[in-house]
Parts: structure tokens; sequence; C-alpha cells
């Protein structure tokens, strides 16, 4: 995986707005950065965490943020009840932030219910936008005034600490939708989901494909330098299925690239 591939696209991610979260919105283009950024990624941790390291290399490679703390564990009677991803420091203006990050892949599955906030789910069905807001809104941001916090950050004023919401995503639609979403939904949408069943019926005698591991979910697909025919993926899209497990599937056909799930529900 290359490692400057993936951090810009983390740095360039699309944030859910505040219009659908209900929080306030870090957008990570705040950071002023110096226009070479590389540094070196960890290999053995899943890719929220992998996220959560970028963003944090960011933060201290900013000229106008400072980290403060990271990973902060709220701990009672030996036992972990939470942990603030971060708080930072807005150095120009002195003001402290509580600020949480998610990572997240979702697709809209329009038979769920008439509202989209509800309808945006993980591609094996076992998340989705509304609990991950829920969570959020009931754990996450109340562990900042948790009677246990405050020893934790002894160096700030809790009181005096404001929070922010970083969702980064990557959204896609059934295969060939139709009706258009909100524009804070649209501006984050990366392709589209279908069947194996569909996949199978469609030409790809000329197509190219990669099936990229987690981690190199969301990168740029033009960026890969890996290629198969659709033989080459067959075996594993069928274990997959058995497994009920969607993979990303990316595509190159006549210079154009696609990113797809391929789901088995």
């Amino acid at each position: 995986m290359n490692s400057k591939s993936r951090i810009i696209s983390i740095l360039q991610a699309d944030s859910l707005e505040s219009s659908i979260t209900e929080f306030p919105t870090f957008h990570l283009s705040e950071l002023i950065l110096r226009n070479e950024l590389d540094f070196q990624l960890p290999t053995n941790i899943r890719l929220g965490h992998l996220a959560e390291k970028i963003v944090s290399e960011l933060i201290q490679s900013s000229e106008n943020y400072n980290l403060v703390y990271e990973n902060v564990q709220i701990i009672e009677d030996q036992k972990t009840i939470g942990e603030i991803d971060f708080i930072i420091e807005n150095i120009t203006e002195k003001q402290f932030i509580h600020l949480e990050l998610a990572y997240k892949f979702y697709l809209f599955d329009p038979s769920i219910s008439s509202n989209p906030i509800n309808n945006w789910i993980g591609p094996n069905r076992n998340d989705s936008l509304r609990e991950k807001l829920d969570k959020l809104k009931s754990k996450q941001f109340p562990l900042l005034y948790y009677s246990g916090t405050a020893s934790n950050l002894e160096t700030i004023n809790i009181n005096t600490v404001s929070q922010s919401l970083c969702l980064l995503v990557s959204l896609f639609i059934p295969y060939e939708f139709k009706p258009k979403l909100a524009p804070a939904y649209e501006k984050a949408i990366k392709g589209y989901y279908l069947s194996f069943e569909t996949f199978t019926t469609l030409d790809n005698t000329e197509k190219l494909y990669h099936l990229p591991s987690k981690k190199e979910w969301g990168m740029d697909p033009s960026q890969n330098e890996i290629w198969t025919d659709y033989k080459g993926i067959e075996n594993q899209l069928h274990i997959n299925r058995n497994e009920k497990q969607a993979p990303l599937c990316w595509q190159k056909y006549k210079g154009i690239y696609l990113s797809f799930f391929i789901v088995w529900w």
C-alpha cells in the first residue's frame, strides 16, 4: 500500500455536514499543511485505527492546530467506559476542541425507510449511519463531561472545550439508481453497489479488476498497479458471497476507473 496515496485519500475524504449529523463539523481542509506530506504508516492495525493515526499525524504536522490529547481512555472501577479520540487546540483562537473522528463506508438502501438518514448501512448490513450518530450523541460526546474525565485532562478546563465531529464517509448507491439525494450526500457518493448475480450478467470480458484489502478502501483506484481479468477474482467473489462478506471492487476499462461493492444480500 502506497502510504502517500493512503494519506491523501484521508485528507481529501468528504465530511458529512452538520445539516446531516447535527454536530459541528471539523473539516480536515482547515489544517494548514506543508505541500509534501508523507510519513510511515503502521501495517498491523484496522482501517478505522489507521485513519485515526493519519489524522493524528496531520494535526501534529499542521501550522494552526496542536494535538493536546489523543485516545484518552476514561476508566471507572478498572473498567473502560469510553475513549475520547482527540483534544486539539486552535492556535490562533486559543480554543480547545474535543474532536471525534470516524471513517465510514455506507450503502444506501431505499427500502428501509422514507427518511434517507435511516437508509445508510454498512456493506454487510451490520452497522448504520443512524446507529453511529446515536452513539456519538448518547456516549461519545458526553464522555467529556463524565465525572472522571477532568482528572485525565489536567492541563485544560473542560468547561471551555467545544466539540466537533469529523465523520469521513464514502457513500454508495444502488446500481442504476435514478433518484437524487440531498447535496450533502451527493458530494460524498463514490460509486454504486450491486448483487453478485447482477455483476455476473454484465459484460466483463474486456474489463480489469482488483479487490482491494480493507486498508485500501477509499483510495484512488487509478493509483493501483495490480489488475486482473474477471477470472482472476471470480473464485474470491464466490468465497465472499458464501461468507456473507461484501467486497469492494475496483474496475479499469478504457481509462475509466470505478469503485463498487458486490453485496451478498
